[in-house]
């Protein structure tokens, strides 16, 4: 199998074909110049003739051949004015309809004068240019004999005269930071080549430009565009530029020397069929990067004479090898400024010369992946732009510890509040004393894990402070979870104790205790911990690949130091009021809860059904003048909806996103009611491994404005580094898989060592401990990370982090199910709640409502598919994977599937009980659902989630019907049942 290929060409390279400048061509032209310096003013009768005898053998006999076009220029060589006027000729387009060569003599005032020649690459290649200016200058002979008529220059076809207007670089590179209004201008940089020995044939400039370019685009087949000429053509010869686009093998090729016998070889044989330049650039465009410039073709500058090799360059980046006056290699790269900027550029330059230097003779056998591109202080510059500038201040101590010292200052400050309840810090402090004192007398001994299953509440909080007075690690778990999950996380954290409310919680071997047990026992504390701060505090379980959550072990000081990096420049104070909005389940929660509590100020819990209600929970914000407000941006857009409805009443000055990308030009009229000077908020990009948070990027009008995906830069004491499948830093803007280091990192997994080992890695710039996140991301040049995705199955959902192949896993559980996949799939892309999990099976039997109600047994309802589709065989690709992108729409009719929006009611919207209430909300779920509904169908079956539930509630208000408290919707989520909990007098 060749490591290099060439695409097959519809035209033969000989005879040539000449391509006249079409109509659509771009103004600037893809044009190149040759200017010469003649010491004596130069007889102009002479050189008419000879351009004339150069190029009468091989021009069309039905175009305008070109003539010798003489100017005075009223000033010596040299001058300003000069120089001025030579620069406007040498960069001065050929115009629509003129011939593609102009010769022009610039006369100057002391007698000397400059030759000028620009033609079009289309219709002659720089060799052709070259002997054009050699004969005028009789540096060649002029007469010859004619060519046979079969290989004179002959018009291009009307379908190649086309292939001008789509010869435009279609994709945008994320590295490459291109200027959209920049037009057809390009910009030059030029690197020199410390191995002054270095190889810059063709074939080693092609070779080092793909290594380059599979680097930044992580690709293992780059394509680079190679303008070469003919080999075997004529050297008086006049024609187009020439050249073939090579498909690099980087994952095939054992050594680089290998990739370098084959590009020599394929660019040098007369048997490869070349394309001409018209068509070459026709089909790179939209999806070749970068084109090399033969450099054998492409002359060095002298003292009185100058190559131009591009106005217009033929690719993004067009990359030539040239010769300094002082004879020394140069690389020069012409970049289109719509395409590839300047800094982008000169980087790709740096990282090119590497390339080229390393593939010089001595380092040949080197594999391709072995080429590194950084030299030590690029490398040193990122490592450290990934870490912050300000230091990490604060003292390693356990979170309990801090929170008895903020008790001891502020005693009879609030601590704690839950609606109608509130704890001061004393009376937390004690509560939590005789819950962990209650815990010790259980038999809990420092270390162990204790599960704690309850809603959001007062008890919640103290018991967690409670657990780690008494030495020990909590295990926070959701009550809403299946028992199937409940159980299983009970059993994998080895859980001899669960303090929960639930009489049903599935317990297995470990013991439960209501909290108000722990409240009735003895005042006695617990004993002093013993455990150092780098001791585990907690361990919450998170969505495993596998099929089954794994636990993630994060110690006391992690939690310390987050509030250290974080207090100075939130301006975190005891003034502040912060509210418990999420689920202990989701680290955000470790955020909400410990944030206040270790900085003196107040915790507001928020109930469940206050969360699930926008404008319950705007009313919670505005009578509690909440401070500092933590939320995904799903539940933050849903709140700003509420907000509108009312006066800018709220005394929220900080909100953090977390948990979810941002889309920040949704923001825009939060910013017109609460201004920047206000209200900051603030995107943090963190992992539940690496501590809740890792970064933080304040976004203001400008960035709601740009749309930025910034999420900043690291935290101090947080290391932030962008590294390549070899753990290298990748070049600044390339995109890389995104570790951390740092104070954030968690223990382990908990029971998983190998896949600790896998994850939880040795830093190498540092000796210490980094996590690999398996996010995909990129550094800017000032420090900031670009958040770009997962590079695996992850996904995130309204803020809840989850593995795909674990619900796949339970799917194929089923034993009617034989196959399956799991997609984020989306009924409108541009509707965060039209954001759902598409699931698709192949069935032996059974149906596919049967395999989602086996799912909701073993999933959260955050995990649960929205839709089941059954499918007679998955598509796969050629190389057996899952193609995903011919999976089908999911069925319409199929149990939870969600069906196109339907201009028609529903058949059995007409059995809803009577013509009241119950008839109305069929209507309005259908508005807001986009499917038929009928009385029985449930919400959450038919596609509705948390989003829709409040568009659903925001619908009903504006028809005059009834106030739906969200709570009820969860309990009666059909027709008939919401009807007749909202108005039972209106049912028949």
């Amino acid at each position: 199998m060749p490591l290099i290929t060439v695409p097959e060409t519809r035209h033969a390279a000989f005879p040539l074909h000449a391509h006249l400048i079409p109509a659509d061509c771009p103004p600037s032209g893809h044009t190149h110049a040759w200017r010469v310096r003649l010491p004596e003013g130069a007889d102009t009768v002479r050189l008419s003739h000879l351009l004339d005898t150069a190029v009468a053998p091989w021009w069309p006999e039905a175009t305008a051949r070109p003539t010798l076009w003489s100017e005075p220029v009223p000033a010596a060589a040299g001058s300003t004015i000069a120089d001025r006027r030579l620069r406007a000729e040498l960069h001065r387009p050929l115009g629509t309809g003129q011939a593609p060569l102009r010769v022009v003599l610039l006369a100057y005032a002391d007698g000397r004068a400059d030759l000028i020649l620009v033609a079009h690459r289309g219709f002659l290649d720089a060799a052709s240019l070259r002997h054009v200016a050699d004969v005028l200058l009789d540096r060649a002979p002029a007469e010859r004999h004619a060519p046979p008529a079969s290989a004179r220059l002959a018009p291009a076809d009307a379908e190649l005269r086309k292939a001008w207007s789509v010869a435009e670089f279609a994709g945008r590179v994320e590295w490459a930071a291109g200027d959209s209004s920049a037009g057809d201008r390009t910009g030059v940089v030029r690197q020199a080549l410390r191995d002054t020995a270095a190889d810059t044939s063709g074939g080693a400039l092609a070779v080092a430009t793909g290594l380059v370019l599979g680097r930044y685009e992580n690709q293992d087949t780059p394509v680079v565009g190679a303008l070469t000429g003919h080999p075997g053509r004529p050297a008086d010869a006049l024609g187009p530029d020439a050249g073939t686009l090579l498909a690099l093998d980087l994952s095939g090729a054992r050594s680089t020397a290998e990739l370098l016998r084959e590009a020599a070889h394929t660019l040098t044989a007369t048997w490869c069929d070349r394309q001409t330049y018209a068509d070459l650039v026709a089909e790179s465009g939209g999806r070749v990067l970068a084109g090399v410039l033969d450099p054998v073709a492409h002359p060095a500058d002298g003292p009185t004479e100058t190559y131009l090799p591009c106005q217009t360059a033929p690719f993004p980046l067009t990359v030539m090898v040239r010769r300094r006056t002082d004879g020394e290699p140069e690389l020069e790269i012409h970049h289109r400024l719509a395409d590839v900027d300047e800094a982008a550029a000169r980087q790709f330059a740096r990282h090119l010369a590497r390339s080229l230097e390393q593939l010089s003779a001595d380092a040949q056998e080197t594999a391709p992946e072995d080429i590194d591109l950084l030299g030590d202080e690029d490398r040193d510059a990122l490592v450290a732009l990934g870490r912050p500038a300000r230091p990490l201040e604060w003292q390693p101590q356990r979170i309990d510890e801090v929170f008895a010292h903020r008790a001891a200052e502020r005693p009879e400050a609030i601590a704690l509040s839950c609606e109608d309840h509130s704890l001061t810090y004393a009376e937390l402090n004690n509560r939590a004393d005789r819950f962990a004192g209650a815990l010790h007398n259980l038999g809990v001994r420092p270390g162990e894990r204790v599960g704690v299953c309850l809603d959001r509440s007062l008890d919640l909080v103290v018991t967690m402070l409670a657990v780690l007075k008494a030495d020990a690690v909590y295990v926070p778990m959701d009550p809403a979870y299946p028992a199937d999950r409940l159980a299983y996380t009970a059993e994998d954290a080895g859980l001899r104790l669960v303090v929960t409310a639930l009489e049903d919680f599935p317990a297995g071997q470990a013991r439960t205790i209501h909290p108000e047990e722990l409240a009735a026992g003895t005042a006695m504390a617990a004993p002093a911990p013993g455990r150092g701060n780098e001791q585990a505090a907690y361990v919450i379980y998170t969505s495993g690949s596998t099929g089954r959550p794994k636990g993630v072990v994060v110690p006391h000081r992690n939690v310390v130091a987050l509030l250290g990096a974080t207090r100075e420049d939130f301006g975190l104070c005891p003034d502040d009021t912060w509210t418990l909005f999420h689920s202990a389940a989701f680290d955000f929660s470790v955020w909400e809860i410990w944030g206040p509590l270790l900085t003196g100020a107040r915790l507001v819990v928020v109930p469940y059904w206050v969360s699930r209600s926008p404008q319950d929970f705007r009313a919670l914000l505005r009578d509690e003048r909440v401070t500092v407000l933590n939320q995904t941006p799903s539940a933050f857009a849903q709140l700003v909806e509420a907000d509108r409805q009312h006066e800018p009443d709220l005394a929220v000055r900080l909100v953090v996103f977390g948990g979810e990308p941002l889309d920040a030009r949704g923001l825009r009229d939060w910013f017109d009611r609460y201004p920047e000077r206000r209200c900051r908020l603030v995107n943090m990009f963190g992992i539940t491994e690496t501590t809740v948070h890792v970064t933080a990027q304040t976004v203001g009008r400008k960035e709601a404005l740009s749309g930025s995906r910034s999420v900043g830069p690291a935290l101090p004491g947080w290391y932030l580094y962008v590294l390549d499948e070899r753990q290298r830093p990748v070049p600044l803007n390339v995109p890389g898989e995104i570790y951390v280091g740092g104070e954030g990192v968690a223990l382990e997994y908990l029971g998983r060592p190998e896949l600790t080992a896998e994850r939880f890695v040795t830093d190498p710039f540092t000796g210490g401990r980094m996590y690999r996140s398996g996010d995909k991301g990129r550094l800017r040049p000032d420090g900031r990370l670009e958040h770009l995705g997962r590079l695996d199955t992850q996904v995130k959902l309204r803020g809840f982090r989850i593995e795909l192949d674990e619900i796949r896993n339970v799917l194929l559980d089923d034993p009617t199910v034989t196959a399956a996949a799991v997609v984020l799939g989306s009924a409108d892309a541009g509707d965060a709640a039209a954001a759902r999990l598409d699931a698709y099976v192949v069935l032996a039997g059974g149906d596919t409502a049967a395999v989602r109600r086996r799912a909701a047994k073993v999933l959260p309802e955050y995990m649960l598919p929205a839709t089941v589709t059954a499918l007679p065989a998955l598509p796969l690709t050629a190389n057996g994977k899952l193609d995903a992108r011919r999976l089908p729409a999911p069925a319409a009719g199929a149990p939870a599937a969600v069906a196109a929006p339907s201009a028609q009611p529903s058949p059995d919207s007409t059995e809803a009980s009577g013509t009241g209430l119950a008839a109305a909300l069929v209507e309005v779920w259908q508005d807001v659902l986009g499917v038929p509904v009928g009385p029985d169908d449930n919400f959450f079956e038919l596609g509705g989630n948390s989003l829709y539930a409040v568009r659903l509630a925001a619908a009903m208000n504006e028809r005059n019907l009834p106030p739906m408290p969200m709570r009820e919707l969860y309990l009666n989520p059909t027709v008939n049942r919401l009807a007749a909990v909202l108005a039972p007098g209106d049912q028949a």
